[in-house]
Formats: C-alpha cells, structure tokens, sequence
C-alpha cells in the first residue's frame, strides 16, 4: 500500500497557505464511501480533490459523482488525467476541474480562484459546451519551499495502514528531488507528470527531514526515498551520505536507483544507512534495452549487481515483460538474466503503456493494444490486465511467461534458504521477510494462474 505522496504534499501546501484541509486516504483507511461522506459532510469542503490512476478512473468517477451532492467543487489530479485531460469531463458532469501534472501550488491557486479559473495556470475546465485548457503550470523549482510530507503523514494517516515487501514496516516515502532526465519509453511520470527536469532539495533541507522523522517519528524503521531515481546527481548522493555520517544520524533508508551506481558510492551509502536498492533492469536483451531507449545494457547491470553485492546492500530487480521488440526468446534471455544477477527480492511485471507516454503512442500506432478502454486494463481482482498484444507474442504468452518467471525465481531452495538465513539477521528483518513472503505468495495463487483454475 503506497502513501498518498503526491496528495500529502499539496496537503501541506494548502495549510501552509492558511487552509483548512482534510487527507482521507479511503482505500488505506478500508472506509466505505458512505463514511467518506459523512466525514466529508462534518468537514464542509469548498473544493475536493480527487486522486485518480488508469485502472481505477471508471470507478473514481462514480465516487465523484456521488459525493458531488455535498456541494464542493471537484477537482481530479494525477497522471491519468494529466495525460488524457478531456476524459473526466466527457466521463461526467461532476467533474468541475482537471489539474494537470504537479499539482501542490495548482491546488493552492484553484482554491482561490474557484470563480475565475481562467486564472489559474495548469487547470483544465468546462467553458460553455467546450473544454478549456488553460496553459501548463511552472513546475515546482525551489523543492525547499514545499513542507514536510512526513508532517503531513504523522497528522492525518495511520503509518501502520502503509507497507512495501521490500521494505521495514512501519515506513515512510518522501522525495528527495523530483524530475527524471532519462528517456524510458514507458516511463509515465517525466513525460506527463513531473518532467525531465531533475530538481533537487538542499542535502541540509533534505538531511534536516530525515532527523526529524527520526525524532519525531521513532516508530519508524525505513524512509523510502520514492525519487524516480535517486542517484542522477551522485555528488549530491555523496554530499547527503556525508552529511548523514557528519550528525551521526542512524537511520534506515532505501531509494530507487538507476543501474550505473557504482560500488565506491554504494559503500558509502551503506554507511550512511542504505538498505536496500530498488533497479529497473527491465530486459536482459540489449536490443530490448535500446528500443526503450533505457540507456542501460547488460554490462552495466552485471557489474551494479556485482558491486551491489560487494558494498552488502540488498537489491530489489525490476523486470518488464512485453517491451517494444520482444519475442519468446527475449523472454527467456530477461529470465536468465535475472538468475545471473539473483537480486534478493524480483518482480516480473507485464509492460504497460500508459497514456501520455512514447509507448502508449507506439502502441496505438500499430494496433497492438487489446483495447483503448481503460477499463478492460485491469481484471476483477484489481490487477492490471496484460494489454499488450504482438503478432508473434500473444498477451496470454507474456502472462504465461510472468506467472512461470515468479514461480520459478521464488520457489527455489537456494533462494529460499539464503533468504530464511538472512531474515534472522533482526526481528523485524524477519517480519519484513515473512509479510513480503506472504504476499508474494498470495499474488501468485491468485493472480499466477489463478485464471486457469
């Protein structure tokens, strides 16, 4: 279960501009939409804004339009819509904004222009029987002027309602930086969201917050750091290592990283209190890392994995199955791959190309998406549904192939028994491995070819 980052930041904001705000994080909470109402009646909102993604936009919709009747303003927020702007309005007549990409000051702004969005850069709006965008907003450079999300969290959310498999429970996310400046073709966030633009907090600002969590929030055993990828400006990596060292400062953390993190950086962040690396190795084909223009190849990934090992830093391996240009035998070179590396924690996981992104337009142009509808993206049970469909690799091969990878990586005695030894390193080391473990095995009995039963 994710925190509602992007949500707790504009949060912050808007009490920061003298707003009274409200965060309810509903699906975390396990509330039901009629108690949704009910606090949102006691609270009286002016505006309500509502966070949407690609599988659950149908659904959010519905909710939206049944809490219209409370009188608020409603505003939509997030990727999705940022990429497909028009959609909401079409969707319904309760949808009175879209905020397109970041939206921390966009909020701010709408809230005191509800009358006259006109003058509000980045929102979109209904003006007469025509939809009206207005233009994009500046994103967010001085990341120092935004308040501290962990605040926000500790205010309005439970902390034990919010866990990753691969981390410590209980955690927190915040940013470091926000912007990717690299070119992935499927990567949602750089190219409708947050830009190409890196920009970066201060090591002071940013450090500052870690001991505060540390003070303020002693339950806390990881801080995720949720970057799109933490280590593009490595000096500053190094600086915010140093300054951690310089304090004293004894805190868990783990960040996204890319694959060209070196081993005397590694070792240093180990010190600093690195646990855990989070990679996108993607594909274990270099024509398959190129189509998707990942600036990475096979060399480069072998020697983080290596190095990784060397400095002790634990290692959780991404994968994506159904890249431009994949066949079955560029299937079976990404699993052998990812037994070559043998990260402690994997996840093989179906290429989506969402809206707004060089892949979805690729998609579309070659007519190789099952459908357009969004809502035939995810199944029953919440998963998204493997979309993707080539002439010589069906989306039921590249299901095939993701539910055969996970159970073969998983469920072999060398993994497991290196994994149970490592988990008596701590308790709570222990328990991570154990819920992470449980959860990996309730994914793969119910969504691992659960369709065939």
């Amino acid at each position: 279960m994710y925190y509602p980052i992007w949500l707790a930041y504009a949060t912050g904001v808007a009490k920061k501009e003298g707003f009274e705000v409200l965060l309810i994080d509903a699906e975390a909470e396990g509330m039901k939409l009629g108690e949704v109402e009910k606090k949102l009646k006691t609270f009286g909102p002016n505006l309500l804004v509502v966070a949407t993604t690609t599988p659950t936009f149908e659904k959010d919709i519905e909710n939206i339009e049944k809490l219209k009747k409370l009188g608020a303003k409603t505003v939509m927020v997030g990727t999705h819509v940022s990429s497909v702007p028009e959609a909401p309005f079409k969707a319904s007549k309760a949808v009175d904004f879209v905020a397109r990409g970041e939206y921390d000051f966009t909020i701010v702004n709408l809230a005191k222009n509800l009358e006259k969005p006109s003058r509000v850069k980045g929102i979109s709006y209904r003006m007469g029987k025509r939809i009206k965008h207005n233009p994009p907003a500046e994103l967010v450079e001085d990341l120092d002027s935004l308040p501290w999300v962990s605040k926000i969290y500790r205010e309005f959310l439970d902390l034990n309602n919010y866990a990753y498999s691969l981390a410590k429970k209980p955690m927190v996310q915040i940013f470091s930086g926000r912007g990717c400046p690299n070119h992935c073709v499927f990567c949602q966030y750089p190219q409708v969201f947050s830009g190409r633009n890196f920009r970066k907090r201060s090591v002071k600002n940013f450090v500052d917050e870690l001991e505060w969590i540390k003070t303020h929030m002693p339950e806390v055993k990881e801080v995720f750091i949720e970057d799109d990828t933490f280590t593009i400006d490595k000096k500053r990596v190094a600086d915010i290592c140093d300054e951690i060292l310089k304090r004293k400062l004894k805190i868990t953390w783990s960040a996204n990283v890319r694959a060209d993190l070196r081993y005397e950086l590694m070792k240093k962040m180990k010190r600093a209190g690195c646990r855990l690396l989070v990679v996108g190795y993607e594909s274990g084909n270099d024509r398959i890392l190129k189509n998707i223009k990942k600036g990475i190849t096979i060399s480069i990934s072998r020697q983080f994995a290596e190095d990784a090992r060397k400095a002790k830093l634990k290692v959780f391996g991404c994968f994506m199955l159904g890249l431009p240009g994949e066949t079955k035998e560029t299937l079976e070179d990404t699993f052998r791959f990812a037994l070559e590396v043998d990260p402690d924690m994997v996840f093989f996981q179906q290429a989506v190309p969402f809206p707004g992104t060089e892949m979805y337009e690729w998609a579309c142009e070659h007519n190789f998406l099952k459908s357009t509808d969004f809502k035939d993206w995810y199944d029953k049970k919440g998963y998204f549904s493997f979309v993707l469909d080539y002439p010589e690799l069906s989306a039921q091969e590249i299901k095939e192939a993701r539910d055969q990878f996970m159970k073969k990586f998983y469920m072999r005695p060398k993994f497991i028994a290196r994994t149970f030894v490592k988990s008596l390193s701590s308790p709570s080391e222990f328990a991570r491995v154990l819920r992470g473990g449980l959860a990996y095995l309730k994914f793969m009995l119910t969504e691992c070819g659960g369709d065939n039963e």
